[in-house]
């Protein structure tokens, strides 16, 4: 099916993701991916009942071939002129390996995948995180976490010696934002664009878990002590999305883009 219209593809039906879907999807065929088929249905259901054109498609986005027909079935659909990839796992939902599995070799997949369907004009969005930006820095790692061949990331020794979940998702993190900016020299050859965006704590039911976890103390008084004073929404996140996808960011790619409520800033002021 091609009637012409654009097409948006968003991965993971978490709270930010359905934000998200409806804020872009207006007007689009929108193609909804996660790995749950059951709330993937539901989710559909939901919005096509608001109006929205929605394809539904099961993808386990740690997996190169589940996620080679997701951007197959995206690209008959129409030009996939938005990617917006949202699925990943936090430290209390996995163990390390699965983190590394989802959040980057995840990531990677996406990143190969899409850079060949992307429309010209397009845009992609990876949701990374702020616990990327504040992880130890090793410009070894991060240059092997920019490079590696995706087939061999998996395979990177730090990624063995991280046995703690937040570990594990800070440098997962980390590498979606160096990766992406990496990738963002392959989109441009097919003159698209792809950044990252740096959520802090926002009110989704990961964020809620991560509250009630072992960090949630020192996230509560980081966001007492941020420049906002208060959790952020899926649509905080979602309008930042939409910026970068839109007509008035052509000129940003290969970038991350912090929508922490200031708490990275307050993290550093208390250091200082």
């Amino acid at each position: 099916m091609n009637d012409g219209r654009r097409v948006v593809v968003v991965t993971g039906l978490g709270g930010i993701g359905r934000a998200i879907a409806r804020r872009l999807g207006a007007g689009a065929i929108v193609v909804l991916a996660d790995v749950d088929p059951a709330a993937l249905n539901t989710e559909a259901g939901h919005l096509e009942e608001e109006g929205y054109a929605v394809v539904a498609q099961t993808t386990d986005v740690s997996e190169i071939e589940s996620v080679a027909i997701l951007a197959e079935t995206a690209s008959r659909l129409g030009p996939v002129e938005a990617l917006v990839h949202t699925a990943g796992l936090s430290p209390v939902q996995a163990s390390p390996e699965a983190i590394f599995r989802v959040d980057l070799l995840g990531t990677a997949l996406m990143l190969d995948a899409f850079a060949e369907v992307i429309a010209p004009g397009g845009a992609g969005v990876f949701i990374a995180s702020m616990a990327g930006t504040v992880a130890p820095q090793n410009s070894d790692l991060e240059q092997r976490l920019a490079t590696t061949p995706t087939a061999l990331l998996m395979d990177l020794p730090e990624l063995a010696a991280a046995t703690d979940p937040g570990t594990a998702y800070g440098i997962a993190k980390r590498a979606n934002q160096i990766r992406v900016r990496a990738a963002a020299l392959t989109w441009g050859r097919r003159q698209a664009r792809v950044n990252t965006i740096s959520p802090g704590i926002i009110s989704t039911p990961m964020g809620a878990a991560e509250l009630r976890g072992p960090s949630g103390d020192f996230m509560r008084t980081m966001l007492a002590s941020s420049p906002t004073g208060r959790i952020g929404t899926p649509h905080d996140v979602a309008a930042a999305v939409e910026f970068l996808t839109g007509p008035n960011s052509t000129f940003i790619t290969g970038t991350d883009l912090l929508v922490d409520g200031g708490a990275v800033a307050s993290l550093l002021g208390t250091a200082s």
